[in-house]
This record gives structure tokens, sequence and C-alpha cells, in this order.
């Protein structure tokens, strides 16, 4: 089993402009983009890929797409959640199929079930697939908690081997980072401190606009040029601070934009920035030449 490390980018789902086709091209791109600056994982179809706006076959597709493209060049996540058991089951073994490295996956949102159900979920999926699953924390989506005390219930579970924590609360990594749980940071404004907490990476949208210096951000924090890494964070938290207060996915892929990596809209009802946003944004971006 390959170990993860390093800063994975929960990479943009390109559309076209109109938003109802995904953009093959820009997506393979946007992958080469991705590569040339280093970064260590590419997660497809989480949520910053916009997975919940995704049709069933296009998750499918972007997952074959991507695993050719990428070709063993990066660590390849895939998000595999579902709100039932089967079709979650269905995603991973498919995601498996296509040569993942790991899975990225919710507990069942919306009305879901207790902690017995959660259990029960994650269990059945890793009794269907054979490579690692990493849960998905963020209950401001999901309405579930993966609390530091479930998530070791669930680390008896044979594939269940990593956390991504996105509460964007430091405590709370810590606490998990304390019963020897792999916690990959998923909260934007926190991504220089989770690092120093002990974090073995971050899975974090913002490198779709800023793949080098989230790279150069961990390799100076495991390298201990630590001063290096203050001033580079300096520059990089009002970007990040400004994606984790507005709407995420459009500020991500605005800013993605801006760099010129071209990923276009986010899929409707998601919104465009507004002008008086855009100006916030262009100003936040300023410290990265953006």
């Amino acid at each position: 089993m390959k170990e993860l490390k390093g800063i994975c980018v929960a990479l943009c789902t390109p559309f076209t402009q109109d938003g109802e086709k995904v953009d093959e091209t820009a997506l393979r791109d946007h992958i080469d983009s991705m590569l040339e600056a280093g970064i260590h994982i590419i997660l497809v179809c989480g949520g910053t890929g916009e997975f919940a706006y995704l049709r069933p076959e296009e998750r499918k597709k972007i997952t074959e797409i991507a695993s050719k493209h990428i070709d063993g060049r990066a660590g390849f996540m895939v998000q595999t959640s579902a709100i039932n058991t089967a079709d979650a089951i269905e995603y991973a073994r498919h995601a498996e199929g296509e040569g993942a490295d790991c899975l990225l996956i919710l507990p069942p949102y919306f009305e879901g079930p207790d902690n017995e159900g959660v259990y029960y979920h994650y269990e059945k999926i890793s009794e269907a697939i054979n490579i690692p699953i990493m849960v998905y924390n963020i209950p401001v989506h999901s309405g579930i908690d993966i609390t530091p005390s479930f998530f070791k219930r669930l680390m008896e579970i044979d594939n269940v081997k990593y956390i991504k924590d996105s509460t964007g609360d430091i405590i709370r990594i810590q606490e998990l980072l304390a019963i020897g749980a792999r916690v990959f940071n998923g909260g934007d404004p926190i991504a220089f401190f989770s690092l120093l907490a002990g974090c073995p990476g971050c899975v974090w949208g913002a490198p779709n606009a800023m793949p080098r210096e989230a790279v150069d951000l961990y390799n100076y924090v495991t390298s201990g040029k630590l001063e290096k890494a203050r001033e580079l964070w300096k520059r990089m938290f009002p970007a990040n601070l400004f994606f984790w207060t507005h709407v995420y996915n459009a500020s991500v892929k605005a800013a993605t934009n801006l760099s010129g990596r071209k990923v276009g809209p986010c899929r409707k009802p998601v919104l465009p920035l507004t002008e008086k946003e855009m100006i916030d944004l262009k100003k936040a971006l300023q410290p990265l030449g953006i």
C-alpha cells in the first residue's frame, strides 16, 4: 500500500461555458498544470470537483480520464461518496478498477443514519474493495460529525486508513493526531498550522490556483525551513481566507481562472462571484502575483 502524504489538490471539474458539459480537454490541461507544479496527489470528483452536481456517468468518465492521464505521475484519489451504501460500493469498485490509490468517502449525508449506520456504511464499502479509505469529515455539509472518539472506532475497519477533517479547527486536528490518526487537513485557513501540528498532508481546493505555493509550503515545513514557510503563508492566507468565507467553489474557480488555468464556471445553481466579490478576490490574490 502506497502511503499518502503531501499536497492533494481537490481538482476543479472544468465545464464548458454553459456549465452543461465536462470540458475533457481542459480537464487534461488542468491535470498537467498540477503535475508540472509538483502536486503530490490529485483528487477527482471531490467537493471542489462539484461531485454533487455531476451526473453518475460523468463521475465515472472523469475518473477514467484522470486515471489514464495521471498515469502514475502522482498519487490518485477519487471521492466515491453516495447517500446509500450500494451506490457508494459501485463508485468505489469503479475507482479501484481505474487504479485509484485511495477513496475519499463521506458518511451518508442528508438525514443520514446514526453512528451505527455510519459504521455499517464504511464497513461494507471496505469489505468490497482492497484499497485505503480516507473518511471525509465536513459536518457543515454532511450533517454528521466524525469525532475523534468515533474515528478511533472507524479505524478498526481494515481499509480505513486516513481522515480528511474539514472543520477548520486546529484543536480538532490535534485531537485526531493524538489518537494516532493519519489526518489530512481540509480547512483552508489552517493549512500551515495543520502541517506544523504533524498532519502528513492537506486535501485542499486552493492549490487549483496556487499549486507551486502549496507544494513549496509543504516542502518548507517538512524540511524545517519554518521562516520561509511563515513568509509564504502570509502571502497565501488572504486568498485562503477568502475561499473559506465566500461560496467556495465559485471562489476557487474564479481564482483558478485568474491564474491562467481555465476551468470554466461552476454548474448551476452555483452562480459566479459578484463584481464586488471579484474585486475583493483579486486583492486577496495580489500577494501571490495573480
